[in-house]
């Protein structure tokens, strides 16, 4: 039986990317080794790391002036980097999710935080509007997708003062004006390979203005110097995440396969407004995560929630269960997650409702 992943992360990779990181298992670049015994100092493995930059400058549009390098520690590292490298007394947050929760908590070991707007008091399902950025703080940081609770920015925020932004869970899946942000971070385990390694974009000329010193390793200057070489790099992450954007690449890049997760959001949420037996997390519309769909039963079909789940396993649907923040269901549809795999999850959401 066909499988169907729609795990929220590590989650769902291209079948080219699991297939040529076998061959690199196998022999890596023609090297005669596996990419997991080679050198990060081969010429094979910088001419990976610098091809792999490349394409997410290129995928991305990066203008000029921005720097990618890519580091271990996951985004939870950012979370202190961020506010190590550019805060010097006060940044702003905009809190819509656990993750963005986590992120502001950390900033506070380095200053004043201000909660610009939160939608905490009803559990994360809707994205604030009309707040204020404090025009003094150093920068203003977002989370784009909330992956726990099915919410996302769809638009870059205009502020007139650095914009710092967690898109773990949504890059690459869309066009991002990268010259309105002063720095992008993102795990690499929803949209571009397994876990491991963490994509920082950094507009070069909002560092080095912080009064205080900065540990050698968590200063962004020392990786953009050595090239992501500083200290040894998570080589196969790196190798995976290059071939999930040669894949991209081929499929006709970030519009091209935006235009196939709307979709494929679009496919699931029509069917769980028609759905009798569903209801989705997210009322409005427009905060409707492309990435991370949440439902649940509705009220008068609670008891059926344990029955679904075992229907839709049986089905090959995995990792549907929905965050013990929300409950209920969700699935997944990042960029490898094929159309066919929501078709099989609808047809099973109707099959269920023909049986109840």
């Amino acid at each position: 039986m066909k499988k169907h992943n729609f795990y929220a992360g590590p989650s769902i990779l291209p079948q080219y990317t699991i297939d040529n990181t076998i061959e690199g298992i196998r022999n890596f670049a023609n090297s005669g080794l596996s990419v997991l015994e080679i050198s990060h100092r081969s010429k094979e493995f910088i001419a990976c790391m610098n091809d792999t930059i490349s394409l997410v400058k290129e995928l991305l549009e990066v203008p000029a002036g921005y720097q990618v390098i890519f580091l271990g520690g996951g985004a939870s590292l950012q979370f202190a980097m961020v506010p190590m490298n550019l805060m010097n007394k006060k940044s702003a947050y905009l809190n819509t999710g656990e993750w963005a929760n986590k992120a502001l908590k950390e900033a506070k070991t380095f200053g004043e935080v201000v909660e610009v707007a939160s939608s905490k008091e009803k559990n994360y399902n809707y994205i604030p509007k009309n707040y204020v950025v404090p025009s003094d703080a150093d920068y203003f940081h977002i989370t784009t997708n909330n992956t726990i609770f099915g919410t996302q920015l769809k638009k870059d925020p205009d502020v007139s003062l650095p914009l710092v932004a967690d898109m773990s869970s949504d890059i690459f899946s869309r066009p991002v004006d990268i010259s309105k942000y002063a720095i992008i971070y993102a795990g690499a385990q929803k949209n571009l390979g397994p876990a491991g390694v963490t994509v920082i974009i950094v507009k070069e000329d909002v560092l080095g203005k912080v009064s205080r010193p900065i540990p050698t390793m968590l200063d962004y200057r020392t990786h953009i110097k050595s090239e992501s070489m500083f200290n040894t790099p998570p080589v196969f992450a790196v190798f995976a995440a290059q071939q999930t954007l040669k894949w991209l690449k081929e499929l006709g890049g970030v519009k091209a396969i935006q235009k196939i997760n709307l979709e494929k959001a679009k496919m699931l949420y029509d069917e769980i407004d028609r759905n009798k037996l569903f209801v989705p997390t997210i009322k409005d519309q427009e905060d409707r995560s492309v990435m991370n769909i949440c439902f649940v039963m509705a009220d008068e079909y609670k008891e059926l929630e344990a029955p679904f789940a075992d229907f839709a396993k049986s089905k090959g649907m995995t990792g549907i269960a929905g965050h013990r923040s929300v409950g209920g269901f969700r699935a997944s549809t990042y960029n490898a997650l094929p159309v066919e795999s929501v078709k099989a999850l609808v047809d099973t959401m109707r099959e269920f409702e023909s049986m109840n």
